[in-house]
């Protein structure tokens, strides 16, 4: 899953650093090496997936209440 982002004409090296981050983040990379960094049991990752879960049920409760 390499980027690889060549140099535009009259583009400068700003330019062409924030094109590369847009597309780093649009990959959803940096969400894959943060999961990576460190080990999660899989007990935590059923509970984060259950709170996010309950989280947005919340959520659409209070806009359905109004």
């Amino acid at each position: 899953m390499a980027i690889v982002v060549k140099r535009k004409r009259n583009e400068s090296k700003g330019e062409l650093i924030n094109r590369f981050r847009r597309i780093f983040m649009e990959e959803g990379i940096i969400d894959i090496v943060r999961e990576k960094v460190h080990y999660e049991k899989p007990s935590r990752k059923r509970y984060k997936r259950q709170k996010e879960i309950d989280h947005r049920i919340d959520i659409n409760e209070r806009r359905s209440n109004g």
